[in-house]
């Protein structure tokens, strides 16, 4: 993973002259003065750890397996969201950990809380880096350090049912590995969210994330049975029955917990049949309201495809379409058809699906560029969403003037679905204040008109404090007792989710 930007350096992508021009003309970009820090430039803390914690960590894991040299902090620095990358392009790596911990089973990662809990050393559960709302950047006031728990070598299928179609499966596993192992027996998670070739599977279920095939697959705390989980008290299994009213579903605490509760050293996931093959199709609709009608009556009739993704008019837009693009993948039966909306056939959803990896790659350009790109995504009741379409659009454009806001629903449900909104604007002078004003008036917006801060993304550090308004006070004291029971000193992913 590029420490200052998305994915393979390799795959990196340039914009060509007219789209830099477009951007000159309609939006004000200019390119920024002076070069971006090399990663030798990059500034880092001096590291705190005692020699003490350092040589128990060491007994632990293997002296290889901790490592505090500076291309491991670095690049175990912050996420992926654009002002994560910003302040990475300035060299700032005030954020990094004192050391990399990579254990290699459950046993070493209780063995590391112990230690750190003791030493009173914060400790941030690291997959594949990928959060976008500061999942993986801690606060480190009133610790003894701070360290990445990397489960990069935690990467096993254990175990395959296919009496019960369930995988266990090790969380340090990527997207690619996780299906490669599983497409060997003919198996599928069917999970693929944007992150898919570099996100782990412990930080899918960590983070509550959604894969562009929902609509068929279910996100994936849906296809999660049991988890392992290490935690400074001690080791917790969960899950042993698809079903239970054994009390509240205890999974539910740790999925979604952003490594602040525990750390996921094992799952136990709902697996399902290879399809033979994947069909695509595309559909333009006159209007965002009449394609939104069109999905909300196949998911009241259960009749929803793999894929199913609608573009408003911007962004079909500037992907050089007219109306609002529709995209439809399924697997096996007959597709959906559409009396009101154009057909288009399959190549404009090939070429989506051919190109559904590269969006980061893009806004690495546009950055480099002189734009600043972000998203961001919420969820509502269908009888809601036009009302929050519009709210967040226009907070959006009020606070940074010069704007494109384009928007997509792409997660349904019987009584409502998700919205992610992209955002191009200048950068101007001060581009993290900018973007930071900007996503405070949206997060805003999207409490008054009755959204969720996030339906995918999770909640890190950047929502905190939407959480808190949306839970409510008895809501807080809720998390903050299980933070208790679960952390009492309080070192896994400090000043993460938790209000």
């Amino acid at each position: 993973m590029l420490w200052s930007g998305w994915g393979d350096p390799g795959r990196a992508t340039g914009l060509a002259p007219d789209v830099l021009e477009l951007l000159a003309e309609a939006l004000g970009v200019t390119p920024p003065t002076g070069e971006p820090a090399g990663f030798g430039d990059v500034r880092l803390p001096e590291a705190d750890l005692s020699p003490f914690v350092l040589a128990s960590l060491r007994s632990i894991v293997g002296a290889e397996s901790v490592r505090t040299d500076a291309d491991a902090r670095i690049r175990h620095t912050r996420g992926k969201s654009t002002p994560d990358l910003l302040r990475m392009r300035m060299g700032d790596g005030s954020d990094a950990p004192d050391a990399v911990v990579l254990p290699g089973s459950h046993h070493e990662v209780s063995e590391v809380l112990r230690v750190c809990s003791a030493e009173r050393v914060a400790v941030v559960p690291f997959g594949g880096g990928t959060s976008v709302v500061g999942g993986v950047t801690p606060l480190r006031e009133g610790f003894a350090g701070v360290v990445a728990l990397d489960v990069r070598r935690l990467d096993r299928l254990v175990s395959v049912d296919e009496e019960s179609m369930l995988a266990e499966l090790q969380p340090g596993l990527r997207g690619p590995q996780a299906e490669e192992l599983l497409n060997a027996r003919g198996l599928t998670l069917g999970h693929f969210p944007q992150s898919w070739e570099y996100a782990t599977l412990g930080g899918f279920a960590a983070a509550r994330s959604s894969g562009q095939a929902s609509a068929g697959y279910g996100r994936f705390d849906d296809m999660v049975e049991g988890l392992t989980v290490a935690t400074p008290v001690g080791d917790w299994e969960l899950g042993r029955a698809p079903r239970s009213a054994a009390g509240p579903d205890l999974r539910h605490v740790v999925l979604g917990s952003e490594g602040a509760f525990g750390v996921i050293t094992s799952m136990r996931l709902r697996v399902r049949r290879l399809p033979a093959r994947r069909n695509w199709d595309a559909w333009r609709f006159p209007s965002f309201a009449a394609g939104r009608d069109a999905m909300r009556v196949l998911a009241q009739e259960r009749r929803l495809p793999a894929v199913l993704r609608l573009s408003d008019e911007t962004e079909t837009m500037i992907g050089g379409g007219s109306g609002c693009l529709m995209v439809v993948g399924w697997e096996g039966g007959e597709p959906p058809t559409f009396a009101d909306a154009g057909h288009l056939g399959p190549e404009p959803a090939e070429r989506w699906a051919e190109g559904r990896f590269g969006g980061p790659y893009l806004r690495d350009a546009l950055i480099a560029a002189g734009a600043t790109v972000e998203t961001l995504e919420t969820a509502a009741h269908w009888s809601g969403l036009p009302r929050l379409y519009e709210a967040v659009r226009l907070a959006l454009e009020a606070a940074l003037g010069r704007v494109i806001v384009m928007c997509h629903v792409s997660h349904l449900y019987e009584t409502g679905a998700s919205l992610y909104f992209t955002v191009v604007t200048a950068a101007g002078d001060d581009p993290l204040a900018r973007w930071e004003a900007a996503k405070a008036k949206a997060s805003e917006a999207i409490g008054l008109a009755g959204g969720t801060i996030s339906h995918h993304h999770g909640v890190g550090r950047d929502h905190r404090a939407a959480y808190a308004a949306e839970i409510g006070p008895v809501g807080v004291g809720v998390m903050r007792a299980i933070k208790k029971s679960l952390d009492p000193m309080g070192i896994l992913n400090p000043g993460v989710l938790v209000p």
